[in-house]
């Protein structure tokens, strides 16, 4: 099949795209054509890249048809963040297409209330990301609903490859978090750090896109969740990073209300988006449906990531 990655180079794209061509599949890669994939393959050679400006193209109106003129039997976007922007691709497709797959979050979700949280229970996003994200989903499954627009939504964990850093044990991006458990200085965290996030490595996303492609009927209509076998709390993942270093980890716990005085604006801005959500994700639909199974847990997939940073 023909089909267009729109966002083809990015995070997931990496992964997905040479998958794809190994799979026997014609692939287009739809970018800004400003960088090269996070890590190299073969499989590149065969890709066709198509460099399209998306924000420019939109404010335009004419993104739409532009993916449109691709012929593509299958498009996967990576990069549709608003409501606005996947009703101006959906409304170009309908009719066209012979399946839409939409990269959405997990933080559709907001706080968790039964754990795992399952695909069926309530969206409360409490983020402007999140409440996007969820409006998306809604709009797709009333095009499949009202139109039988074959969409299908995989909605990712926080992601984790080679290439980036991961979401460190403070639930922020602050390289000093994993320097601290490295050298067994003394690492505090919020509340009692029994919060948790729940990674999943790009590579088994893609292979959760590849799986839906080959899986057309049982997951058009259908969202997803894309994530590691399991969560990790703050505190176990602490000590999972100290260990990787022959480090015992020395935390302490402060109270949010005083930690946040403790870190940068932004990093306890970043802390809060993620612990107020704690996700604790479900993958049985996605295993059952999709065939998924992750080849990375959560302190997998991080390690994997932090060496290669810390090699370079």
């Amino acid at each position: 099949m023909r089909i267009a990655v729109i966002g083809g180079s990015g995070h997931i794209g990496t992964f997905l795209t040479p998958q794809l061509v190994e799979a026997g599949h014609d692939v287009l890669c739809v970018s800004r054509g400003l960088r090269e994939p996070y890590q190299p393959h073969d499989a590149w050679a065969a890709v066709r890249n198509v460099v399209l400006d998306r924000t420019a193209e939109e404010a335009a109106g004419s993104f739409g048809s532009r993916i449109l003129e691709l012929k593509a039997e299958v498009v996967i976007d990576l990069t549709c963040y608003t409501l606005d922007s996947a009703r101006q691709l959906v409304g170009a497709l309908i009719g066209h297409v012979g399946h839409y797959l939409h990269c959405g979050t997990i933080w559709i979700h907001g706080h968790s209330v039964e754990v795992p949280t399952t695909e069926d229970q309530p969206r409360k996003p409490i983020s402007e990301y999140g409440r996007q994200k969820a409006a998306i989903e809604e709009y797709l499954q009333g095009a499949h609903r009202d139109y039988g627009f074959p969409a299908t939504l995989l909605h990712p964990g926080h992601l984790v490859g080679c290439g980036w850093l991961p979401l460190n044990p403070a639930a922020n991006f602050n390289f000093e978090v994993f320097e601290k458990l490295s050298q067994g200085r003394e690492l505090a965290l919020p509340n009692f750090g029994l919060e948790t996030v729940h990674h999943v490595h790009a590579g088994d996303v893609a292979q959760a896109f590849a799986n839906a492609v080959e899986r057309r009927a049982a997951s058009t209509g259908e969202s997803f969740h894309v994530v590691s076998p399991a969560a990790m709390t703050l505190r176990g993942y602490a000590e999972r990073v100290a260990g990787w270093f022959g480090q015992e980890a020395k935390l302490t716990f402060l109270p949010w209300s005083e930690w946040r005085h403790t870190v940068a604006q932004k990093d306890a801005e970043m802390t809060w988006d993620h612990i107020a959500r704690s996700p604790n994700c479900s993958i049985a639909k996605a295993e059952r449906l999709l065939d998924y199974r992750p080849r990375y847990r959560s302190d997998a997939a991080v390690r994997e990531s932090l060496l290669w940073w810390l090699a370079r």
